[in-house]
């Protein structure tokens, strides 16, 4: 498309605010943008400048045409362009996917005798009329849920439905244990099991000192009517109550609802992890995936909160998200909530305190969320051996020849703690019983090259029978160079195995961009409009690099904090091997000897008077000098 074919139309369109719709050659809408003056915007695209952003410069390519509408403000522009890209659901717009593979729980507040139950995806009819939707939740995280909610509220676990068969049976053994209200005995009126439903939403929610308050309540009056059995049974629900408010992250000055967003894009997708705080409590989290990279924060956190917030029952007054590119996209974004919720939102960054601590929890977790998946080699349809079949097919191998792959990564601190991890990911799962750490023995100073060379040296002196297996491809962290210097090691062993070798190569940001082959052979994996299988092994390559650099340079800390406390003793006189080992089998860590008194040194059995004095003093030199 040539931006002269779009000159004259450009100059007509008004410097208004409005929604715009770029259309590809067969009519159909492709992107749905907003914009406060909409002929910058559309120059932005058509002017004949520099589109440095890939996914903006591959949508242009497509576009035979576009319309525009104008409207009155920013606000209306915002409200408009969410509507229509829920409407056209175009290819190049960030369009919300929540993640499949997690379950939520649906709590059926549209029915007389409400239900709670797991659910693999929200009914849009059954939450427009009423029901509820909690998560998604990991697997383990909604069994431990479900668990709890049975252990706290007395919620039929039955398959009867309700009113249709209040009267038909008996109530069963729940009911006599005091773990089921038994609606079916017909004794339990509508309203009085919803007040109790009403307490399981108020658990989602986070509003557990009602919850403690009421069961306490109930405790004291079956006490005082010498009830003891129901009393016990409240006070187990007690104690399973307590026991989830004290695993829980509290935030002591955050006394409002708030929700933190937080985003982390890698291998061709974006992830969004919303935390929800309330009452100063972390209850809940809901994770998304969009795919691309992040092409603006901006966009990314506009195109979250539009399509995930209208119709959402449950809006909090504050809602934290990372810093904009746009500032006034903070304000528009605040009037957009505020007239969803009917009360004052506000959206902003915070820069310190608690709030910025949520903040970066959420896009802590964000990360953790996207490294999961990765591993994963996507969502839960994706086959994790999909990656290794690609690699199959470059490498011109037989397919199902390539099972058992590692990687290996050198983590050091100067001349200090020189050490490498090995992974392994067994058709595209990451084995971890599998995995090997190695501390430098020959290697003494910062040399990547030999530390790999030392490494693979080691590693290949295990020859498969004593369990370590070999492998059938290395992936190398790095380009021509590093494959080149691990090339120059395997090749050399006397095995019967033709192990592969791949280079992984990074980008500006340091991030997985493609592979190298031994002859040279680059194979770039980042492009404007990437395969289905370039994302593929975008995903397994960035899951390889990621988990292999974490688990050497985890290592590497390890040694260094060791070092450090070796140091820290080794530094007082007159106290030797002998002696440090004595004080921190008396005392456990180093910090516990530091803060101990002179008494409780000298009452350790192999530590004189003397030795006492000196470490004391040690630890406390700066108190003597002030």
């Amino acid at each position: 498309m040539s931006s002269a074919k779009f000159d004259a139309r450009l100059d007509t369109v008004p410097l208004s605010p409005g929604v715009y719709l770029m259309k590809d050659a067969s009519g159909s809408v492709i992107y749905v943008g907003k914009a406060k003056k909409l002929r910058n915007r559309l120059r932005s695209y058509f002017g004949g400048g520099q589109i440095t952003h890939p996914k903006v410069a591959a949508m242009v390519s497509h576009v035979a045409d576009f319309e525009y509408v104008v409207v009155g403000s920013e606000t209306e522009a915002l409200l408009l362009e969410s509507n229509l890209i829920k409407r056209y659901m175009p290819q190049y717009n960030i369009l919300l996917r929540d993640d499949k593979a997690y379950p939520y729980v649906c709590v059926t507040l549209n029915e007389e005798y409400p239900r709670v139950f797991k659910a693999f995806r929200p009914d849009e009819k059954a939450r427009a009329a009423g029901a509820r939707y909690y998560g998604p939740y990991m697997g383990g995280d909604l069994y431990n849920t479900m668990k709890a909610i049975e252990q706290i509220f007395p919620l039929k676990r039955c398959s009867k439905v309700f009113p249709r068969d209040i009267g038909k049976d008996r109530p069963c053994l729940n009911y006599h244990i005091g773990k089921c209200m038994a609606p079916c005995s017909g004794n339990v009126s509508g309203e009085e099991y919803r007040k109790m439903i009403f307490d399981i939403v108020a658990f989602f929610e986070g509003r557990y000192d009602g919850i403690k308050l009421e069961l306490q309540k109930q405790m004291e009056q079956a006490s005082e009517e010498l009830d003891f059995e129901r009393a016990a049974v409240i006070r187990d629900r007690l104690a399973a109550l307590d026991a989830i408010t004290k695993n829980q992250r509290v935030f002591q000055k955050i006394e409002r609802d708030v929700d933190a967003i937080g985003i982390y894009a890698q291998a061709g997708e974006t992830c969004v992890r919303k935390l929800e705080l309330r009452s100063g409590r972390i209850v809940g989290s809901s994770t998304y995936f969009m795919k691309g990279d992040l092409p603006s924060v901006s966009e990314l956190v506009t195109s979250f909160i539009t399509q995930y917030y209208p119709g959402c029952g449950n809006i909090p007054p504050i809602v934290l998200v990372p810093k904009l590119d746009e500032e006034e996209d903070v304000g528009l974004l605040s009037e957009f909530l505020s007239g969803e919720a009917g009360r004052k939102v506000r959206v902003y960054t915070p820069e310190r305190g608690e709030m910025h601590d949520l903040l970066k929890m959420a896009s802590v977790n964000a990360q953790e969320m996207m490294v999961r998946r990765i591993l994963r080699g996507g969502g839960a349809q994706a086959d994790p051996a999909a990656g290794m079949r690609i690699l199959e097919r470059i490498l011109n191998v037989p397919e199902n020849s390539l099972h058992r792959a590692e990687s290996y990564d050198i983590s050091n601190l100067g001349n200090d703690d020189i050490c490498s991890g090995m992974v392994v990911f067994k058709d595209g799962r990451a084995d971890k019983k599998s995995y090997r750490l190695f501390k430098m023995k020959t290697v003494q100073t910062q040399d990547d090259f030999a530390s790999m060379r030392e490494t693979l040296t080691r590693r290949f002196a295990h020859d498969g029978s004593d369990g370590f297996e070999y492998p059938d491809i290395i992936l190398v962290d790095g380009g021509k160079g590093q494959l080149s210097a691990v090339a120059s090691v395997v090749r050399s062993l006397e095995t019967d195995r033709d192990i592969r070798l791949v280079g992984m190569v990074k980008n500006s940001r340091h991030r997985t961009a493609g592979v190298v082959l031994e002859d040279g052979t680059e194979i770039m994996l980042e492009k404007n409009e990437p395969s289905d299988d370039d994302v593929v092994l975008l995903r397994f390559l960035s899951a390889v690099q990621n988990e292999v650099h974490r688990f050497a340079i985890t290592y590497q800390k390890k040694l260094s904090k060791k070092r450090n406390i070796r140091y820290k003793l080794e530094n007082i006189t007159g106290i030797g091997p002998a002696k440090r080992k004595v004080l921190l089998q008396a005392l456990g860590t180093v910090k516990a000897v530091e803060d101990a008194d002179l008494e409780t040194l000298s009452g350790i059995k192999g530590i004189s008077d003397k030795d006492a004095k000196m470490i004391y003093d040690y630890f406390h030199q700066d108190e003597e000098e002030d």
